[in-house]
């Protein structure tokens, strides 16, 4: 399977009416094929059978150059994958590519799925991810925040991954003045997310650093406690 067939199958789901109303909400300049993500998922359980590390790293590759809406979702799908033996690096090579790139939510969360399986895999790319937090552009420093989400889930974290968690709440922290909509609430987004297993350290940021966030910032942040 290379990306022109996988494309050309893609578009033969493609529905005008659909693609319209999608390219009026994504808002980004791209091509919408109009096609829901349960009708992608097969047709990505279908590329990833029989292909190894490699080839769905040069057809995820492919798609996401395409810069076709649902091709470059399906090149985040090909790619998000807890365990890779083999290839391990060639994935992180592929999926930070895509980060500069970022433009819409959508497209963007879906690659921070993949890319938060590598960095769960080696935390030590965090010391990568720190610099995208700083960034000038703003669906890069978005992506420091959602790609780490892993870390505000953990039920039991060993000393390690408490480190780890603070390190990126440092980085929410540094984040509160960013007045982006789409910043503030990837920092309500993660706070929330922890909230669920330690309520008490949300009310401090809450409280501290994150007493400069925006309204409605807060108020996800605290939804939960």
């Amino acid at each position: 399977m290379d990306s022109t067939a996988a494309l050309s199958a893609l578009q033969a789901l493609a529905d005008p009416a659909k693609a319209a109303e999608m390219a009026a909400y994504h808002k980004a300049p791209r091509v919408y094929l109009g096609i829901a993500l349960p009708d992608v998922e097969p047709l990505v359980a279908e590329w990833r059978a029989g292909m190894d590390v490699a080839g769905r790293v040069t057809l995820a590759a492919g798609l996401w150059d395409s810069d076709v809406h649902e091709a470059r979702i399906a090149a985040a799908k090909l790619l998000t994958q807890a365990r890779i033996r083999e290839d391990e690096a060639l994935v992180w090579a592929e999926v930070r590519r895509w980060v500069p790139q970022f433009d819409a939510w959508a497209i963007a969360d879906h690659a921070c799925k993949a890319i938060e399986r590598r960095l769960a895999a080696e935390p030590a790319r965090l010391d990568e991810v720190e610099g995208w937090a700083a960034d000038p552009a703003m669906w890069v420093r978005r992506a420091a925040l959602v790609a780490t989400l892993p870390w505000a889930k953990l039920t039991h974290p060993s000393a390690a991954e408490v480190s780890e968690r603070e390190r990126i709440l440092g980085w929410a922290a540094a984040l509160v003045g960013d007045r982006d909509w789409f910043i503030q609430k990837a920092i309500g987004w993660w706070l929330r997310t922890l909230s669920r297993h330690d309520a008490a350290r949300v009310t401090a940021f809450v409280e501290g650093p994150g007493a400069g966030l925006k309204s409605f910032a807060r108020r996800e942040a605290l939804r939960r406690i």
